[in-house]
């Protein structure tokens, strides 16, 4: 029997009632997703076909650069340059997995990474009423060192503004704050030294002593117009900016929502994630007419801890404390769906519990989901997960920070784990990947701000590791 008949027999074995799990592959580097996203992937990161018609002899892909360069010199694609496929299959070879490097270390535990959008500005908030903004272009000197205001336990996020002008941050409480972040005072202490503004995402009834409800999750739409959240009354707020208020507010789940997002550059779709183990997709056009959900994602066991849209509006990965990634696409959802998470029959909490192992390779009888990603820890807090830049990968990665202080980056096509970053001694909750070079940061409940970079870009190894030190709760 020849190898691709076995494959196409494994594939239809594996896939069942027609959901995939990626765990399942016939051998390491072979994989049974032929969803149309592997097609995809693989025109947005593989070289051009005629790429094996310049080289001698039988070439098979990845070629090497001095292959790819030999090609180009060729004018393989009559245009004398490597097109973005080119660059991709190039730039996505040089994993960031060398050093890391120190770029901070606080005393409190690190809870967001993010670079700007042009990869100019990095953002790290720590649990002690701290945010920091490194200007990454000038060797990671503070740009903006905010002291934040009216916390309750932790910063849960933070969001960049698409023109890096301002910068919003959320609590535990109905409030979230924004910085100008284009300011030159490089010392913000809330109301101190500058103002920052509170955005009220409750109704004027409502008793913020009380903390009538906290913001985990703050997204910036594209436009920077209005701001998406969502919270622990089991709501979706849209605030619109201009009008200072909030425009639109969605009974969206039946427990906390830990992760909203824009699924694209319109903003007409949001997706959500919430402890109720599901992903929904809210559809702003016709959300007036109908009020309730575009559709549902059913697939996970447990909580959702984290969304992440790949920006074309079709599809979204999201984390979950079954200790599971799921690759979903909006196109097979069900809609007009009444769906109930059946009540667990064990005990848990995903805070200071190891998941069952009982439970562990238990499946969802009703998934829907592409493909799913294991290896990594969901457990203590909100770990994060994400898609690998398109620019420089063609985002045929998906990377994730763990429990077990480490950063795991898979392939989304095979599933395997590609590389695995170890340094931190604590959670790592999150990571970011710059947009353009191959470099990531990782930021962990050590307080340490960690860059990991491709060898030869000038990071270097830490002599000393980070000290130990207690657990936290999220």
């Amino acid at each position: 029997m020849s190898r691709s008949r076995r494959l196409l027999d494994a594939c239809e074995s594996a896939r069942g009632d027609g959901i995939l799990n990626i765990d399942q592959r016939v051998d390491e580097g072979t994989s049974c997703l032929d969803h149309e996203i592997a097609q995809l992937t693989k025109i947005r990161s593989d070289p051009h076909g005629r790429m094996r018609q310049l080289l001698p002899g039988k070439r098979k892909a990845p070629f090497s650069p001095v292959n790819m360069l030999a090609a180009r010199e060729g004018n393989y694609s009559g245009r004398g340059r490597f097109s973005s496929a080119d660059c991709c299959h190039l730039l996505s070879r040089y994993l960031p997995t060398n050093g890391p490097s120190v770029v901070d270390q606080m005393r409190s535990c690190a809870y967001v990474s993010q670079f700007s959008a042009d990869g100019s500005l990095f953002v790290a908030g720590f649990q002690e009423s701290h945010i920091r903004i490194y200007n990454v272009d000038r060797g990671w000197k503070i740009q903006k060192d905010i002291g934040a205001r009216s916390l309750r336990w932790t910063i849960t996020d933070t969001s960049l503004s698409p023109d890096q002008r301002f910068l919003v941050y959320s609590s535990i409480s109905p409030i979230v704050h924004i910085v100008d972040v284009g300011s030159g005072m490089k010392q913000s202490v809330a109301n101190v030294t500058e103002i920052h503004e509170g955005l009220e995402f409750s109704s004027p009834t409502d008793d913020y002593d009380d903390y009538s409800f906290g913001i985990f999750s703050v997204k910036f739409s594209t436009d920077g117009r209005e701001l998406v959240a969502g919270s622990s009354d089991n709501s979706i707020y849209v605030y619109d900016l201009e009008a200072r208020r909030p425009s639109l507010q969605i009974p969206a789940h039946k427990s906390d929502v830990n992760a909203v997002c824009f699924a694209d550059e319109t903003g007409h779709l949001i997706y959500s994630g919430s402890d109720d183990s599901l992903c929904k997709v809210w559809d702003r056009r016709c959300f007036g007419t109908r009020g309730q959900a575009a559709g549902v994602l059913i697939g996970h066991l447990e909580g959702i801890t984290y969304i992440d849209t790949r920006g074309d509006g079709r599809y979204l990965i999201s984390n979950g404390k079954d200790q599971a990634i799921k690759l979903w696409d909006i196109r097979k959802m069900p809609s007009n769906i009444n769906y109930s998470p059946r009540p667990r029959s064990y005990d848990w909490d995903y805070r200071w519990m190891d998941y069952p192992e009982h439970v562990r390779n238990k499946r969802n009888p009703r998934d829907l989901s592409l493909a799913t990603y294991k290896g990594h820890k969901v457990l203590r807090t909100l770990i994060r997960c994400y898609f690998s830049p398109a620019h420089s990968t063609g985002q045929k990665f998906i990377y994730t920070g763990s429990a077990d202080s480490s950063v795991y980056i898979y392939d989304v096509v095979s599933g395997a784990q590609v590389a695995k970053l170890d340094y931190h001694q604590e959670p790592v909750r999150d990571c970011n990947w710059h947009p353009y070079y191959p470099m990531l940061v990782s930021s962990g409940w050590d307080g340490i701000i960690a860059n990991w970079e491709f060898p030869g870009n000038g990071a270097s190894s830490l002599p000393v590791k980070p000290r130990a030190r207690r657990w936290r709760r999220s």
